[in-house]
């Protein structure tokens, strides 16, 4: 039986524990103990806690940011070798990104765009370096807070679509769309599919709940009513890669079996869900409209596609980036490609260190991913969130959604992690006892 005593040994109280997962004890000393993780650990979850409230610049979250950082150097925090890459690359992006601010001087509005990039990358750093150390009850306090946030907005999104009490539409919902604390319901949707697909992970393979049941469907349908093609691409995308890596990692045929029955279940639940919303008049016929692959929008002179093939052209003659916001100036609108944004923004050589940024995540978290350790579930979520968020690139821009940045320094974090982990077990060490 683990005690709130032994959780405090592991480097964080026991609030900040997830429900999911056995606290690990210690059996070596921690980087970091006392005072200064539980301080860690409170600013970690505030910080996460107040990311879903994006109506305003700067954000809550972005000004917690800067107290995390203070929190972290406190904590004795050190920087890992592994996260040299991501560094360097997230470096080469940046200042490829302030040279391209030359094609738009004295524009106010352009170098607040690049001040955000930057604010992004330190902040994906951040999360990366603080989870190599003391990792499942960080983790555990970040699970904690975004899946509690992820609810709120997802709530007040459904508050808002439904105009449950008065002034919620106007505040959290725009042209019969949720979009909760955010400003756009593109940028909504998919800030919910992480936390889902923890909640779901977990539901699979493990316990099912009735918190976990009614967490489930808040979630799921706040993600319905952003009414966001791309975050339903995404989420279908990111839950399958989900199942799939959960079952080649499966220890037991068992557990192969119920991921099996489970995942089909859920399968059917699912369409019965959406068979009984799509029955109300007003849900049915926004989800057959936006359910179309291609909308009104996307074709013609001015539509996404010709916008994108306008971009390419655009990308071949600007080596150097034509800047934040040129590309619409011009053109009258954004491409919707995040992709082609990093090319005609950051130029060539952002361009390129952006699609090297994308593929050296995904390779660390493919050599990661299949090794057991105690945080794997939340390394298989993480990778399978980040493959739905590339996928959506190619009809959004995501260069600045805060939660990829969170995705970006999770992955890299644990795979940090996971080395340190893999190379104590190696040579006979015992990093961890593990409570059943």
């Amino acid at each position: 039986m683990i005690t709130a005593r032994d959780m405090a040994v592991a480097g964080g109280p026991a609030m900040a524990m997830p429900p999911i997962y056995a606290a690990p004890v210690q059996a070596i000393p921690a980087p970091a103990t006392g005072l200064r993780e539980r301080i860690l650990l409170v600013v970690l979850y505030l910080t996460v806690l107040a990311s879903s409230v994006a109506v305003i610049e700067p954000s809550p979250h972005d000004a917690l940011m800067g107290v995390l950082l203070i929190a972290c150097l406190i904590a004795g925090i050190r920087f890992d070798r592994l996260l040299a890459v991501p560094f360097l690359l997230l470096l080469m992006w940046n200042v490829a990104g302030l040279m391209s601010l030359m094609n738009v001087p004295a524009d106010a509005k352009a170098v607040q765009y690049a001040a955000t990039s930057v604010y992004l990358a330190v902040a994906a750093m951040i999360f990366a370096l603080l989870l190599t150390q003391n990792t499942m009850a960080r983790i555990g306090a970040l699970r904690s807070a975004y899946v509690l946030t992820a609810t709120l907005a997802a709530l007040a999104g459904i508050a808002g679509y439904f105009s449950l009490f008065p002034g919620a539409h106007e505040q959290f919902a725009t042209n019969d769309r949720a979009l909760g604390g955010f400003k756009d319901p593109n940028v909504f949707g998919p800030f919910l599919i992480w936390p889902l697909l923890i909640v779901v992970e977990r539901m699979l393979l493990r316990k099912i709940t009735l918190l976990g049941l009614a967490t489930t469907f808040i979630l799921l349908l706040g993600l319905l009513l952003s009414f966001s093609r791309g975050a339903w691409f995404h989420f279908t995308i990111s839950a399958f890669v989900m199942v799939a890596v959960s079952f080649i990692t499966a220890e037991t045929p068992r557990i192969r079996m119920r991921l099996f029955a489970m995942s089909a279940i859920s399968l059917a639940a699912l369409a019965g869900l959406l068979m009984v919303l799509l029955s109300f008049g007003a849900i049915g016929e926004m989800f057959m409209n936006r359910a179309q692959l291609i909308q009104s929008y996307d074709v013609g002179d001015g539509g996404r596609f010709k916008l994108q093939e306008l971009a390419l052209g655009a990308m071949l003659k600007f080596p150097n980036g034509m800047g934040p916001f040129e590309f619409a100036a011009v053109y009258g609108l954004q491409q919707h490609n995040v992709y082609l944004q990093a090319f005609l923004v950051y130029g060539w050589v952002g361009g390129v260190s952006y699609l090297m940024l994308l593929f050296a995540t995904v390779w660390i978290a493919l050599r990661t991913v299949f090794v057991r350790t105690p945080w794997q579930p939340y390394m298989i979520v993480s990778f399978a969130t980040f493959v739905g968020v590339c996928a959506e690139g190619f009809v959004i821009d995501t260069d600045h959604w805060r939660h990829f940045f969170l995705l970006l320094g999770l992955i890299w974090g644990l795979a940090a992690a996971t080395r340190h982990y893999a190379g104590r077990t190696s040579t006979g060490q015992t990093p961890y006892a593990y409570a059943r």
